[in-house]
């Protein structure tokens, strides 16, 4: 960690907005700021987060390929992410479960925050690229297994014994629901109890109807919920992220890759889980045609949100950083801010990666 000044740029902070000036960093944080008129030669937002991911460039978090993962990140300026699971058996989660923990251990300024346990609590109807064979409903005995770096576990609220999830809460992990056939009722049970996540909405949710608006209503109607967005123009439309984005603003928001290990190849064959997925033109699916996640980049994502809603810059650290840290209680970064953690992307005028900044270091120049 060194001394470094990043001078002459777009300063976009969540909460202050825009204003040009110099950024000086010290031990890892932002020690000071300089507001002053000048030409920016670049902008410079909050570190991107990326809560669900499954892997990249080949590095598949089944395969608990967390270094690869972070050194290709950070050419996209995710300076935070979650590792992301399928569902699996018992066994697999606790050896994901504890590599990353010791992952973590033995690299304290490393970008992964946890892992995104995405099943197997989930709905069969509703499974979307999950193996049937392990999803299966919570036990107590189960539970006891999970904990941190657990950080977000989704589940279905309708399943059986979906409630005992709750206990989770307790040990700081998010439950977020998805992969699910839900009532807007039953959704509500979980809502009242804390629950205000979903999951790559409205991707492998009940369908929106008339009489019975389901999570996806939900996810609409309540402010306080915030919702995944793949903007990957495949998953959803651009006119179905403009009708989010209206619905819910950017503090609604917040911006995912759900990317898969073939993420950076054009065509081929890989597996998520025990699945087979085969790429083409960019776009992974089953054998049946299911949608296997995403070969969507983060940066692609952001300047996806830009171009379909025409938001703000300030809106684009809200759901591409700020959201997620605020869900997760990382006080210390999402802010360009003295005292703050310098996790830091400078973005040319077309939101290219020209820099990230991790714990004031650089990690990755263009």
């Amino acid at each position: 960690m060194f001394f470094m000044v990043i001078e002459r740029v777009l300063i976009v902070d969540p909460v202050d907005g825009e204003f040009t000036g110099d950024v000086e960093v010290d031990d890892g944080k932002i020690c000071r700021i300089r507001k002053r008129e000048c030409t920016p030669r670049g902008i410079l937002m909050p570190g991107f987060v990326d809560p669900h991911i499954h892997g990249v460039m080949g590095a598949d978090t089944m395969n608990c390929d967390f270094e690869r993962m972070e050194e290709f990140l950070y050419s996209q300026g995710v300076t935070t992410f979650l590792a992301t699971t399928v569902s699996t058996s018992l066994e697999k989660m606790k050896e994901i479960l504890g590599k990353a923990r010791d992952y973590i251990f033995k690299n304290p300024e490393t970008s992964l925050f946890g892992v995104h346990l995405e099943g197997p609590y989930i709905s069969r109807e509703k499974k979307g690229a999950h193996s049937e064979k392990y999803i299966r409903t919570p036990s107590k005995e189960e539970l006891k297994e999970i904990d941190l770096p657990a950080k977000v576990l989704t589940f279905a609220p309708e399943i059986e014994n979906s409630a005992i999830l709750l206990e989770l809460l307790e040990k700081a992990i998010v439950l977020s629901a998805g992969h699910s056939n839900a009532t807007f009722e039953e959704f509500m049970k979980f809502y009242r109890e804390g629950v205000k996540r979903i999951t790559h909405f409205p991707n492998a949710l009940r369908t929106l109807h008339h009489r019975e608006v389901g999570i996806m209503g939900a996810g609409l109607l309540l402010d306080d919920v915030k919702v995944e967005l793949i903007c990957d123009g495949v998953h959803l439309s651009k006119e179905m992220v403009k009708l989010v984005y209206r619905v819910k603003g950017a503090g609604g928001i917040i911006l995912i890759t759900d990317s898969i290990s073939t993420a950076g190849f054009k065509e081929g064959t890989t597996t998520l889980g025990d699945l087979v997925v085969k790429v083409k033109e960019d776009v992974p699916r089953l054998e049946d045609g299911t949608l296997a996640g995403s070969t969507l980049f983060f940066s692609n994502a952001v300047k996806n949100f830009q171009r379909f809603t025409g938001a703000s810059l300030k809106e684009l650290a809200i759901v591409s950083s700020y959201n997620a840290c605020l869900e997760f209680g990382l006080a210390d970064r999402g802010r360009i801010k003295e005292g703050m953690k310098a996790d830091l992307v400078l973005l040319d005028e077309d939101l290219n990666v020209l820099m990230t900044v991790k714990s004031g270091d650089t990690v990755f120049s263009a």
